[in-house]
């Protein structure tokens, strides 16, 4: 029996800001691929690399195990990896180099192997699959093992007399309904656990119920699955979440979809499984402001256990979400908002700056807007030219030798702009003041208003108004003098 090790390149602790986050999820479909690979017969490990210190912590596990192949395949569900850090890339090579050591042949799919073939073939990758790739991965294996050429698998790239070959891309899979259950058996789920304890009492673990997004945001993500949406089944997907619930005791889960019950009536029979098998879970999805629009279908996923939404809100110039191809107005997010709160849901926002010929009118729409509807949380960044978008074709002749962040927090505007990179990263830290600030205030009000509803929670929120108050005054100075500076 052959012997495959498994593995992915994110490591949380090369990612400080993630990592102090405290929010660590399983490979998700990194251990997709180890059950397929399993199931065609294969003796499997896998080095988990999210916990570990060093990608030096695999050499022990490939010199005692000595692996025939050796499958780096990151979690497309993470949506860090797409970013494809230069911290993240250095220990892929070097994981490369040293399964290469042993003799294994080398496999890599990733976003960034994708976008840098080269550079991964020349650190060590014999070959590297191109988009969605479970399928490719076990067409490849099986015609490697019986000895036939893998000129006639699609999606694959590889290094031939000095030149880079690539055979035709695969289409996308339609059928997830076919791939296997993840094999969470490979997953030490009680050192996540732990992790989460840490800054919370309440632990998430990742579930995913579709791939792709149909919409044409045109800064947005990869397109790995092309502009295609496919939809695992509702009850596949409760199996999975009552497995969790069973096995490992959790009944919060992550949605990692990029848009959660999109197609029709899917969020009505999700609904009915979880109440058929009497489920009591929570769980966070990602969304558009204008799919949240319909009070009935938010009253089913409240009913299956709806418990925060992430909106892509973006920005609050109905100029800028044009130029984005967003396809969503700020009316839409302000309803969307309105209607999820009036149903108890917390709403986060994704936020992002620095988008082609933003203006200062545009920073103050998106702060007024922050602060008018104040969600529940903030995720705050700068535009990032991902290869593969409209956004990057527009922008790549900017970009000199940096063309990806080193970390999540790095938040470099690598094109020119209208302000400098010192002032984005400012105005990031800017906008998470005012929110905390305006937050704090709120819950002084009603405790003073009504003493009673005084609780640990508004204590947390009035105390850090100590903090954001003279952090606030001091970024708005510097970012008045960076704006004259340009």
């Amino acid at each position: 029996m052959k012997k495959v090790l498994i593995s992915h390149s994110y490591f949380y602790k090369f990612d400080q800001k993630q990592w102090d986050t405290k929010e660590p999820y399983p490979p998700l479909m990194t251990i997709i691929v180890a059950a397929l690979v399993r199931d065609l017969g294969y003796e499997v490990k896998l080095f988990d690399s999210c916990l570990k210190e060093s990608e030096e912590d695999i050499v022990p596990l490939i010199n005692s195990f000595k692996p025939d192949y050796f499958i780096m395949f990151d979690d497309g569900f993470n949506y860090l990896t797409k970013m494809c850090l230069t911290n993240m890339r250095e220990a892929a090579f070097r994981m490369q180099h040293a399964a290469k050591n042993v003799g294994a042949v080398t496999i890599t799919c990733s976003s960034d192997s994708t976008d840098h073939l080269q550079k991964y073939l020349k650190h060590g990758a014999d070959y590297v699959i191109k988009g969605e790739g479970e399928i490719t991965l076990k067409e490849l294996v099986t015609t490697l093992d019986q000895g036939e050429s893998h000129e006639t698998v699609k999606g694959i790239s590889y290094m031939e007399e000095d030149a880079i070959k690539s055979t035709p891309p695969r289409g996308v899979n339609r059928a997830l309904d076919e791939l296997p259950f993840p094999a969470w058996d490979l997953i030490d789920v009680d050192a996540y656990r732990k992790v989460w304890l840490q800054r919370s009492d309440t632990f998430y673990l990742n579930v995913a119920t579709t791939r792709g997004c149909p919409y044409k945001c045109n800064w947005c993500a990869k397109p790995i699955y092309g502009n295609r949406y496919n939809v695992r089944s509702p009850k596949l997907v409760v199996d999975e979440i009552a497995h969790h619930v069973e096995h490992h005791g959790v009944n919060h889960f992550w949605m990692c979809d990029d848009i959660f019950g999109l197609k029709p009536g899917w969020v009505q029979e999700f609904k009915a499984e979880i109440k058929a098998r009497s489920l009591a879970i929570k769980y966070k999805i990602q969304s558009r402001a204008d799919l949240l629009l319909q009070e009935d279908n938010i009253d089913a996923l409240v009913e299956s256990g709806l418990d925060e939404v992430w909106i892509g809100a973006e920005s609050g110039s109905q100029n800028i979400l044009d130029a984005m191809d967003k396809g969503t107005s700020i009316q839409q997010i302000q309803e969307s908002t309105r209607i999820l709160k009036k149903k108890g849901v917390k709403v986060a926002f994704f936020i992002q700056f620095g988008y082609l010929n933003e203006t200062r009118e545009d920073i103050d729409k998106t702060i007024d807007m922050v602060l008018d509807l104040m969600p529940d949380k903030l995720g705050v960044s700068v535009s990032y030219p991902l290869p593969g978008t409209k956004f990057y074709e527009t922008v790549k002749m900017d970009l000199k030798e940096k063309t990806n962040w080193k970390d999540s927090d790095d938040l470099d505007m690598m094109f020119k702009n209208t302000y400098s990179r010192k002032f984005y990263k400012k105005l990031h830290r800017y906008l998470h003041n005012r929110h905390r600030i305006k937050r704090g205030t709120t819950a002084l009000q009603e405790v003073l208003k009504k003493p009673n509803a005084f609780n640990t929670q508004k204590l947390k929120h009035i105390a850090s108004l100590g903090l954001h108050i003279p952090q606030a005054i001091i970024n708005h100075s510097q970012l008045k003098t960076l704006q004259q500076e340009h």
